[in-house]
Parts: structure tokens; sequence; C-alpha cells
């Protein structure tokens, strides 16, 4: 029996996949279940307008992700902290504040899970941080630190 996978199943196969079982295992574990569907043509056609409609939405999220990497790229993010005399500041800047200052300064909206820095901004001056929009598409900008002294 010719069977189509609606989640994964160990030993058997992946999520969307094809695949011939028994008559048994089909019809009294997988079917009653709801782990797979029968492989009809119209089965078929649902899973393959399903896979096209999901490679569409990967498509257009790829294209805004690289449209923003377009326009952030050369942008700098300013960002003032407190500190002391000599431009040390007082802890360090977080990835939380780079992704606020982002959104204030460049109207963009990013996870801060999203911000890799090379080395934790503890001084004033300038330092790079690699922010990922998307697999694969990710933009290096410019933090500007300043210290705020009271």
């Amino acid at each position: 029996m010719k069977v189509v996978l609606l989640k994964d199943v160990k030993g058997c196969g992946k999520k969307d996949q094809i695949v011939e079982v028994s008559e048994g295992y089909g019809r009294n574990f997988l079917l009653p279940r709801k782990i797979a569907i029968e492989a009809t043509a119209e089965a078929m056609n649902a899973i393959e307008k399903s896979k096209s409609a999901q490679a569409h939405r990967e498509e257009v999220k790829r294209q805004e992700a690289e449209a923003k990497a377009k326009e952030l790229k050369g942008k700098v993010i300013q960002l003032k902290a407190r500190g002391g005399e000599g431009g040390k500041l007082y802890g360090s800047i977080t990835a939380d504040m780079i992704a606020e200052a982002l959104k204030a300064q460049h109207g963009v909206d990013v996870d801060k899970r999203k911000i890799e820095q090379e080395e934790p901004i503890k001084a004033a001056g300038q330092s790079f941080v690699n922010v990922k929009l998307s697999a694969g598409i990710a933009v290096r900008m410019l933090v500007n630190t300043t210290v705020e002294t009271k």
C-alpha cells in the first residue's frame, strides 16, 4: 500500500514522502493515527500545492531580507552608554541595546539573537556586528559608541 506521510515516522520516512508500507501497518497504525494518508491523485496534488506554496513563501521572505540588507548596508548604528573617563563603559553594549537602536534609527525590527558581536563592546569607539536577516543573508554594520558621563 502506498501512503503519503504527514509526519516523520522513525524507520519509515520523512514528512510529505511517499512510501510503500504493508497493508496492515498502513490501515491499522498509520491511517487511524492521522500520521499518513493514502496516496491518491488528490492527495498527491494537495502535497504538491503545499510544497509550492511553502517554496513561494520562502522566496518572498528571502527577497524581503535581501531588500533589508541592501537598505542597511553601509549604515551606522549610534549608541550612547554611561561610562567613565577615557572612554571606558560601565558594563558593555548588549545585542538587545543594538536591536533597539537599529529599530529606532533605521526602522528595522531584528531579534536580538540574530545579532552577532565579534567581541564584547566595552569601550567607546567603533566596532562591527553581523545582523542575520534570514538564512544565508547577513549584513555587517558599524556600531559607533559614545560615552555619556554624569
